[in-house]
């Protein structure tokens, strides 16, 4: 399928050159808006690092206090029960029955078990207060190393989208200037196609294939479009078509081709 006038023939039909250059110029403009798009999210996410760090820092010193404020009550009421077995036991002096002295002996006993019980508990909480110690003072270690590594990496993505920005301004005047120096049904058939293959409208003829679609090609288009004979597009999937000439070095013994991403001058 034919695009444009019959204009003299060059090495290159000088509007191909034209539109393979703003195919290159399109697809940088979509890379470095992508760059720019993710920049926000990307500096929220080291922000939400941060600040999860912060709050995982605090949760810990604040049950590292609770903890040690729970230690001191276990104490209060160790010292308390210790109390109330010292008055038992004065109080086995006092008893006047065998009755009331295996009662007493019983109490202590509960009291005694008692102890134990909070001991264990005392014990676990030390443990889960050594554990939280050690947390907190790595935490607070590391905490001027990661706002510093936020800070030089949200300066980093600060600065890579500032320069996106102002080299996809450059790429839009030279889209622009390239989009004018192409004729109407040219610049036309370019902009439908990249419309509707996802911003890709040219491809490069490779062993008769469209490499856009992967579709042989009629042998007459396949001769045209190595003949460079004005613009030609794809009859599968409507791309605007060029070839390259293999250099010698990439013929193989086969008399194939190998890949190559070179475009004609």
């Amino acid at each position: 399928m034919g695009v444009g006038g019959n204009e003299a023939k060059e090495a290159v039909h000088p509007e191909l050159k034209t539109v393979i250059e703003l195919q290159q110029v399109d697809l940088k403009i979509a890379e470095l808006t992508l760059q720019i798009d993710a920049s926000p999210s990307q500096i929220q996410t080291l922000e939400t690092q941060l600040s999860d760090f912060l709050r995982a820092h605090e949760e810990r010193k604040v049950r590292l206090s609770a903890n040690q404020k729970e230690r001191r009550e276990l104490e209060a009421e160790v010292q308390a029960v210790q109390a109330k077995i010292s008055k038992h036991k004065d109080q086995l002096y006092q008893v006047k029955t065998n009755e009331q002295y295996r009662a007493m002996l019983k109490e202590i006993e509960g009291e005694e078990e008692n102890i134990r019980k909070i001991e264990d508990k005392t014990l676990e909480r030390m443990l889960e207060a050594e554990a939280l110690q050690k947390q907190v003072q790595d935490a607070a270690a590391r905490l001027e190393g990661e706002k510093a590594r936020v800070g030089a990496e949200k300066n980093r993505l600060e600065s890579a989208r500032q320069a996106a920005e102002g080299e996809r301004s450059q790429l839009r005047a030279r889209r622009a200037t390239l989009a004018d120096g192409l004729s109407v049904a040219v610049r036309e058939t370019y902009e439908r196609v990249a419309r509707g293959r996802r911003g890709v409208a040219v491809a490069e003829v490779r062993d008769g294939f469209c490499t856009g679609c992967n579709v042989r090609l009629r042998p007459q288009i396949y001769n045209d479009i190595r003949a460079k004979d004005g613009i030609l597009t794809c009859e599968s999937c409507s791309r605007i078509l060029y070839y390259v000439e293999p250099a010698p070095e990439e013929i193989d013994a086969a008399g194939g081709q190998s890949n190559r991403a070179a475009v004609p001058s």
